[in-house]
């Protein structure tokens, strides 16, 4: 049996701190990826709504400068409702995970994650899509 080699994906990694999205960057586009990096939700907002096509995945922090609750996410599924969203987080409560499984992310990861799992789950995310 035969498998293909995943999509080249469209990917937006949302976090403050620039470690993070240089890694995340590194390690997606490292995959073939095209990466697009943003550090607080004007930025993505501007990314988003720039974009000619809309992203396939986007890599979302949950706490930002300028976004600390589910505010966010609800408006990037309003604007981009076919893009699988992957919330990144330190602060996982239930509440929150329920709250954003709710609003229709693909996954609540917790950080620090493995870096290594990245690629496979965006990937997994991507392939998921209705």
């Amino acid at each position: 049996m035969l498998t293909s080699a995943p999509a080249l994906l469209r990917i937006l990694i949302v976090d403050d701190e620039a470690l993070i999205r240089w890694s995340l960057l590194e390690t997606l586009s490292g995959c073939g990826h095209v990466v697009v990096e943003a550090g607080d939700a004007a930025g993505v907002l501007q990314a988003v709504t720039a974009a000619a096509v809309p992203f396939d995945v986007v890599l979302l922090d949950f706490r930002l400068p300028d976004s600390n609750d589910l505010a966010l996410l609800s408006r990037l599924r309003r604007l981009t409702p076919a893009t699988r969203i992957i919330l990144m987080t330190a602060y996982g409560t239930p509440e929150i995970v329920q709250a954003a499984l709710d609003l229709g992310v693909y996954r609540v990861i917790s950080k620090p994650f493995d870096m290594n799992d990245l690629a496979p789950l965006v990937e997994q995310a991507y392939a998921s899509r209705a």
